[in-house]
């Protein structure tokens, strides 16, 4: 790769990797069902989102590169969050364009208790809309898709920091268990 490549890719994974990236999915929106992908898993196992059907909620959350800042503040905000998430029937998936070899590295280096997703072709990134233009990185988004596998929140401004609890509240709403709800 020449000098000038490198330095414009680098530069890209900084500016998306440190900030939301802005726009909308295409054609994706709230209530439409799920795109029905299948990748492979940070250990090796196959992922089938059509596995998850009728066995509760799904966040999945795509996001940059493994390793650097943004995403491994997001991870571990995620990790940290993830027995609260577990406890609104929902269960946690990260999404990037990586290897399943550097995430498995990331997923080690940083404890994580839930799968991180293999997508180094980018077709599962390009079928939810957050495909970077020109390179094949995800857009740090976060989709919340129902037991019945049809999307039900879309955050496409995400703050890597507070993301995962964010993401409890809206699964709380959606779900009818918020405090709000209970009155």
């Amino acid at each position: 790769m020449s000098f000038l490549k490198t330095v414009i890719k680098a530069s890209l994974i900084f500016t998306f990797c440190g900030f939301s990236a802005r726009g909308h999915a295409a054609e994706l929106k709230v209530g439409d069902p799920a795109p029905s992908v299948s990748l492979v898993a940070h250990d090796g196992s196959s992922f089938s989102l059509e596995s998850r059907k009728g066995k509760g909620w799904t966040i999945l959350y795509f996001y940059p590169k493994a390793g650097t800042p943004g995403c491994t503040k997001q991870a571990c905000a995620f990790r940290d969050a993830a027995d609260e998430i577990r406890k609104q029937n929902t269960e946690i998936f990260g999404v990037s364009t990586d290897t399943v070899d550097k995430l498995s590295a990331f997923h080690k280096e940083h404890n994580l208790s839930f799968k991180l997703l293999a997508d180094p072709d980018a077709k599962t990134t390009d079928a939810f809309g957050v495909k970077i233009p020109v390179v094949k990185i995800a857009k740090r988004w976060t989709f919340v898709i129902d037991p019945e596998l049809k999307v039900r929140h879309i955050n496409d401004k995400v703050d890597p920091l507070l993301d995962a609890k964010q993401m409890i509240e809206v699964v709380k709403k959606l779900s009818g268990k918020s405090e709000s709800t209970k009155k």
